[in-house]
């Protein structure tokens, strides 16, 4: 029998028109859209379903969308394939889409995890405008070059590894004057591709502080159980069951690496053979199939 794992999208993921059929079709979406905009005091469902784009892709509010366009993938799961939603074992979600597993798991209720998602995302926004910074995503350099590309490039500014994705996929974090070096000395370390990402700083690294801080005291007073299933988290490559180790995980997250390719190595080294994508975008399904092409990996999008 197939041992089933859930994987949520992180930041980035976001489109305009998301969620536009399964707001039509499933009273379970509309109410989830409805449930968010009440607790948040804004129309969520207009901008996912309409935009404009540059409002969806500010940080504090493209965490919460992903997060409940997310979950109206899983509404849709639940809908044409219950068996699946119910077999599932695992889960883990990147960066932010860790927070959608958790809910998922049952470690954290609908609205306690909206709310924490709301504030991580308002935290980091202002974390971001406070220095100059960026993301680049580097292809066809291993860890250790990617450690000496760091080193090369910080007499112009700080850089910091943010998402070790898969083989030859890293994301570096840092201040601006550094990635502008990045491209030139990532060709002389034989890269194959540099790619600057449209977000608003640098996450997953130290630029970030204080929104750790925001964020530890906003997760202490949020009400966290052990996940019926295991959640597998960024920072460790782990599941953790106890809620104080949950909240210490997550709180690390803002400021350290997401260890994804480690997560799915584990999760695959603990017996899950079988994937399901749920939320916008397919960006973990080619991660995975870089990872191990033989296993599965089915996207249900959040159309």
């Amino acid at each position: 029998m197939a041992k089933i794992a859930f994987l949520f999208p992180g930041q980035g993921a976001q489109f305009v028109g998301m969620c536009r059929e399964l707001d039509q079709e499933l009273p379970a979406v509309r109410e989830l859209f409805d449930r968010a905009g009440a607790i948040l005091g804004i129309d969520l469902r207009r901008l996912c379903l309409q935009g404009p784009a540059g409002a969806l892709e500010a940080t504090d509010v493209s965490q919460p969308a992903i997060f409940v366009a997310s979950l109206a993938a899983l509404e849709s799961l639940q809908v044409s394939n219950p068996d699946v939603v119910a077999s599932c074992e695992g889960a883990a979600g990147l960066s932010l889409g860790e927070y959608t597993a958790l809910v998922f798991a049952g470690a954290m209720d609908f609205e306690a995890g909206l709310q924490v998602v709301r504030r991580r995302g308002q935290a980091m926004q202002a974390a971001a405008v406070a220095t100059p910074s960026g993301m680049t995503s580097v292809l066809g350099l291993d860890e250790p070059a990617v450690d000496e590309l760091c080193r090369r490039v910080a007499p112009a500014g700080r850089l910091w590894k943010a998402n070790l994705l898969g083989p030859g996929n890293i994301v570096v974090s840092g201040e601006a004057a550094a990635l502008d070096q990045v491209a030139a000395v990532a060709a002389e370390l034989n890269a194959m591709k540099v790619t600057p990402l449209a977000v608003a700083g640098a996450f997953h690294c130290e630029l970030m502080k204080p929104a750790d801080q925001q964020l530890a005291r906003v997760l202490a007073d949020t009400p966290i159980v052990p996940p019926r299933i295991p959640v597998y988290s960024n920072v460790d490559a782990a599941p953790h069951s106890d809620p104080d180790d949950i909240r210490r995980t997550l709180v690390a997250q803002v400021l350290q690496g997401v260890r994804w390719e480690d997560s799915m190595r584990r999760m695959l080294a603990d017996g899950f053979d079988t994937f399901y994508e749920l939320g916008p975008g397919r960006v973990l399904t080619g991660l995975l199939r870089r990872i191990d092409r033989k296993v599965p990996c089915t996207s249900i999008p959040a159309r």
